[in-house]
């Protein structure tokens, strides 16, 4: 277990009520209901707290349970650096991490906070990271929230376990839980932040009547599933959510297929018994993971009893406002095609393979009339299959059981060139760059047919300084300008309208409209709604 600086202080007397500001200006305390803690003041007068644990460290005996609630400490914690990010395999290069390393002791969280007293009852803003679920970290710059902070926000961003520490189902896992259940550990300790963030935010200024949920990507999916389950009800009132979704192609499955793979998967590491299975290494489970696949999220009759898709279809989900969207382009052709060039025969072969007996339906809502169309339809298919038919998906299944509104956006902005420094160095399908990852040369870069998946993170969170790849214009700040201002008044209002803005209207409107986010962001009606329609006779039976 990770060993902590604890600070005695004697000259300062911090109160239920307030933050206080230490001897020293560069200092801060705040209460909470495990004990006291000591963050920083930033050049802005931001205060950050980071490192700040919402759980017991998931270890030993607690691998593969719920998070467990926090032990109290006497003194004064200090929260001066970020905890250490979840265990996970180096997978994707545009990922830079300023965690204090990598252990399975990972259940911390950071908060930026502009309120100088806990009497200022300001909007929350919870945010999950992206990474397939089985990377990333609140850590990350791109996710940073001292921006969100200055526009009058209370930002959060939560690690949650990840790969086969977050999802690992197993009959003996299912038998000795309370719930009788397995799997599904990572939106557990999503959950247990939430509960941490009611009880706790208000030491810090945050008002936890007002509390938006975020993410991108698989923090997206995240937010989708939470908004979904019973146990966060009550917990939040409002979500965001960037490119993803669990409903239509992507679900959760059974529990006993979940337990059957965690099955596999013992058995293939020669582990007889669950008491086996903790005294491994958490390393050496991390590596033995590298060939074992993917561990889904299961029905496990708990925090999932019953797929989000049939918990939207029915309408029990959280009654709350959704702001959701996706990007231009958010896989390329080659997700399509492969290494075959993009020409007319090799997209048709490729379409007929996928669909069969519907590929001519799938030809005609994607249509290419010469060679050089087809990298642009192409990648159109490949980024609905990939994440923005779920995403949309999402959108309307929420919009239509509940009467909460519904924002639906379009980000189109592609990322400008990259600095000389990056060199030879391509976009990575997280968002990034990846640096010969293969250990050969660089695949070759592709010319931008749109914004790629996770370009917008750090445009939505206003972070694009922290990220020295690509050469930002005088347009990305601009774009970033916006698309902050509609996130900003959905965290505070639960509504992306203001001043100076084009006007967004709900997908439920008479006349409904989808906010495209570019340079020149406007609404436009949604163009391919007979292609997710008809993607909805594929995916959902």
């Amino acid at each position: 277990m990770k060993t902590y600086l604890f600070i005695l202080l004697t000259s300062v007397v911090i109160t239920s009520t307030a933050i206080a500001q230490t001897a020293n200006k560069n200092t801060t305390l705040a209460k909470t209901v495990n004990g006291t803690i000591e963050g920083l003041v930033d050049s802005n007068g931001i205060r950050n707290f980071k490192g700040v644990p919402f759980a017991q460290p998931p270890v030993g005996d607690l691998r593969w349970k719920a998070p467990q609630p926090v032990e109290n400490w006497q003194g004064t914690r200090a929260a001066y650096k970020f905890g250490p990010r979840a265990m996970q395999l180096p997978l994707f290069g545009d990922m830079n991490f300023r965690s204090d390393g990598m252990s399975e002791d990972c259940l911390y969280l950071n908060v930026w906070t502009p309120a100088k007293t806990a009497n200022a009852r300001l909007p929350v803003l919870v945010y999950f990271y992206g990474g397939g679920a089985v990377a990333g970290d609140g850590s990350e710059p791109r996710y940073d929230g001292e921006s969100m902070a200055r526009k009058g926000i209370v930002a959060v961003t939560v690690n949650y376990r990840l790969g086969v520490f977050g999802f690992l189902a197993l009959p003996e896992l299912t038998k000795e839980s309370p719930y009788h259940g397995s799997g599904d550990y990572a939106y557990l300790d999503q959950n247990a932040a939430l509960k941490w963030v009611q009880k706790n935010i208000a030491y810090f200024g945050g008002d936890p009547a007002r509390v938006t949920i975020g993410g991108e990507s698989a923090g997206s999916t995240s937010v989708s599933v939470q908004v979904a389950s019973p146990l966060s009800k009550g917990l939040f009132s409002a979500a965001i959510g960037e490119s993803g979704a669990m409903v239509g192609s992507s679900k959760a499955i059974p529990l006993a297929d979940g337990e059957q793979i965690g099955i596999k998967f013992a058995t293939d590491l020669g582990k007889a018994s669950l008491t086996e299975l903790r005294a491994i290494p958490a390393d050496q489970l991390l590596q033995a993971t590298a060939k074992a696949g993917r561990f889904p999220a299961t029905i496990d009759g708990y925090f999932l009893p019953k797929t989000p898709m049939d918990i939207y279809a029915a309408g029990q989900q959280s009654d709350v406002p959704l702001l959701a969207g996706w990007n231009s382009a958010e896989v390329g052709y080659q997700s399509l095609l492969g290494k075959d060039e993009p020409t007319l025969e090799n997209y048709k072969k490729a379409v007929e393979k996928l669909y069969g007996d519907k590929a001519q339906q799938i030809l005609e809502l994607y249509p290419a009339a010469s060679d050089e169309e087809v990298a642009r339809v192409a990648t159109d298919l490949a980024s609905d299959r990939f994440i923005a038919y779920n995403t949309w998906k999402w959108i309307d299944l929420h919009s239509k059981t509940h009467n909460q509104p519904v924002y639906s956006y379009l980000y189109a902005r592609p990322r400008p060139a990259m600095t000389a420094a990056m060199g030879n160095a391509t976009p990575g399908l997280a968002g990034g760059v990846i640096k010969n990852n293969t250990g050969g040369q660089a695949n070759k870069v592709q010319p931008a047919l749109g914004a790629s998946h996770s370009s917008e993170i750090e445009y939505a969170l206003g972070n694009l300084y922290s990220n020295k790849v690509f050469e930002w214009t005088a347009d990305d700040y601009k774009v970033s300008k916006t698309m902050q201002a509609f996130f900003v008044n959905f965290i505070k209002n639960h509504d992306p309208n203001g001043p100076g803005l084009p006007k967004w209207t709900t997908i439920q409107a008479s006349n409904p409209k989808v906010m495209v986010i570019d340079v020149d962001t406007h609404p436009e009606p949604q163009k391919n709604l007979k292609r997710y329609q008809f993607l909805d006779t594929f995916y959902v039976k």
